[in-house]
């Protein structure tokens, strides 16, 4: 029996934490071999763990895999998280892209300046509410189904609830006009493994903290 997935990556979200979430979601258990240091990751580098010299990197079936969106596609492929089709893979992975873009924008908010920082924070807000939920309120809204794709849980929605909660860390009520992703959000994180995930005491991770920051720069030389 093969042994449990290995994850090596900061103990931050980072582009970690989906990979973590959709793990969490699959039942999925797995380990966690935390970079500390820059000698961590040259360590890495200098043993040719990194096919491109970068983390995430995730040990799973032989594999010493790179490149985010490689390994979720490959976890969601392997669980049965991904669709039964080319065409719902398709709608799958247009979903997940769009969820993607914006909590891209968020993870870039702790490494900017102060002005900067504000103003993103309301371009996110504003992005969130007129570009990215609408899409997902009109989905579930126009064909009435639990998940968004093919009536079965997937990716898409894993990816849309850790997406949902980020945006309201910075506003609670960020949902207040979306009764259905509402619902949605309600529904999904009462599925058991999901549910287990969002519990204190679990392998998800906090919001970054300035010490955290301070750290990963000092690791990745930013």
């Amino acid at each position: 029996m093969a042994g449990k997935p290995k994850l090596h990556y900061t103990r931050g979200r980072g582009k970690m934490e989906s990979i973590r979430w959709l793990l969490a979601a699959a039942g999925v258990e797995f380990e966690e071999e935390f970079i500390e240091k820059k000698e961590d990751l040259e360590k890495l580098r200098n043993d040719g763990s990194l096919l491109f010299q970068q983390v995430p990197m995730v040990e799973i079936d032989g594999m010493k895999m790179v490149q985010t969106r490689a390994i979720l596609s490959y976890i969601a492929a392997k669980y049965n998280l991904y669709g039964k089709d080319l065409k719902e893979r398709a709608w799958i992975d247009m979903y997940v892209e769009g969820t993607t873009d914006l909590m891209g924008m968020i993870m870039a908010l702790p490494f900017q300046a102060a002005d900067v920082k504000e103003k993103n924070i309301a371009l996110i807000i504003e992005r969130a509410t007129t570009r990215y939920f609408p899409v997902y309120e009109k989905a579930l809204k126009d064909h009435g189904q639990d998940y968004l794709v093919g009536n079965k849980l997937s990716w898409a929605d894993i990816h849309l609830l850790e997406a949902i909660l980020m945006t309201e860390e910075l506003k609670s009520d960020i949902l207040s006009a979306f009764p259905v992703l509402q619902a949605f959000k309600g529904r999904v994180s009462s599925i058991p493994t999901i549910n287990k995930f969002l519990q204190p005491g679990s392998q998800r991770k906090p919001p970054a903290d300035e010490k955290s920051i301070a750290n990963v720069r000092k690791i990745f030389s930013i």
